[in-house]
């Protein structure tokens, strides 16, 4: 009964006007000015369409770096969107200045156009940096996201970062980051795929995209730094020891990995043990972190002692087996594995157990 009589209450003038209401609260979540449901999606199409263009003026610019050729289809294929909304893209560059294009295959930045590219690529590489050295996030998700702050971040508070990492000039990947003015030294290196057998060179750059192809160079152990030794080029595949350590890439794999090449008369590095290879009881000499341990870990290490020439032994397992205790400078401390494979030692030979 008490159903009944609410139904009817709610049926008269009052559900009129709360009907009324509702319709216009919902008008209102619609169309209020800047908050409203169509405000908010031109907003977002707007910094869609401003990611799109920073990222075509990124993309143009590593282009014009490593004088490789860019046209629609590659710049569409780079954003991952259609040819026609690429050719929109380019027309509103080219009207804003910051293109010139005579036709799909003959893009060219201005100076404007340039200048932008580059204030963009210094907020991203920054930021990367930032991540590799100063927090604990794995190293596959530097570049998306710096992906992310490039398009957020900035330049005045990007330049302030640099200033307290100590104005870095590359990033952890080798690239390096342009200066406040824009200025940016001149592109170095080959692909390692373009080596003959028996030629020695140094990583400098490892290309980050796409994550499939980065994916597998880090799963190798590869970076900035290494030195390679190519052994065998054959069937689409080369085969080369970095730092000692035989790896197989397609060539495809390998064109994303940038190299300088070494005077073969200098001494090929030696493969390095790495501390997780350590029996208990036995001793070695630290020889070296990793390149791949950064930041707050590596300087909490370096202050332990593990540096090159510091001696260390492997006392005990954990219940688990992971961390180990090792002594060094007379204190024993707990290793995981994870950290020990990117430390490497030199083992001490001859010693009495």
């Amino acid at each position: 009964m008490v159903e009944i009589t609410y139904i009817g209450w709610i049926t008269g003038p009052a559900l009129s006007l709360l009907l009324g209401f509702g319709v216009l609260m919902v008008l209102a979540g619609i169309f209020w000015p800047k908050y409203g449901l169509i405000a908010l999606s031109r907003k977002s199409n707007l910094n869609k369409q401003r990611v799109w263009l920073e990222d075509a003026l990124k993309f143009l610019f590593d282009c014009e770096y490593k004088k490789t050729a860019c046209n629609l289809n590659s710049i569409a294929g780079n954003l991952h969107i259609s040819t026609d909304k690429t050719a929109r893209l380019l027309n509103r560059l080219r009207t804003m200045g910051l293109i010139t294009m005579e036709d799909e295959a003959n893009l060219q930045l201005t100076d404007a156009g340039r200048s932008y590219a580059l204030r963009i690529i210094r907020v991203h590489r920054i930021w990367e940096r930032y991540l590799a050295d100063e927090t604990g996030i794995d190293q596959m998700d530097w570049h998306g996201e710096a992906d992310l702050q490039e398009h957020q971040l900035s330049p005045s508070a990007a330049n302030q970062l640099a200033a307290r990492m100590g104005n870095p000039v590359f990033d952890p990947h080798g690239d390096p980051i342009p200066t406040i003015e824009g200025a940016m030294p001149v592109h170095r290196g080959q692909p390692l795929s373009s080596l003959e057998e028996g030629t020695v060179a140094q990583i400098v750059h490892l290309e980050d995209e796409p994550y499939t192809i980065y994916e597998q160079l880090v799963a190798l152990g590869l970076y900035p730094g290494m030195q390679v030794y190519v052994m065998d080029k054959t069937d689409g595949k080369i085969t080369f020891a970095a730092d000692g350590e035989e790896c197989i890439l397609t060539t495809l794999f390998a064109a994303s990995i940038t190299v300088e090449t070494i005077q073969s008369k200098e001494k090929i590095r030696e493969k390095l043990d790495l501390l997780s290879s350590l029996a208990i009881g036995e001793s070695a000499e630290i020889a070296g972190l990793s390149p791949n341990m950064r930041g707050q870990q590596r300087r909490r290490l370096m202050d332990l002692g593990f540096v090159p020439g510091t001696a260390i032994r492997a006392e005990l397992y954990s219940a688990s087996g992971d961390p180990v205790g090792y002594r060094i400078l007379g204190t024993t401390v707990g290793i995981r594995k994870q950290q020990a494979d990117l430390i490497f030692i030199k083992r001490i030979k001859n010693e009495a157990s």
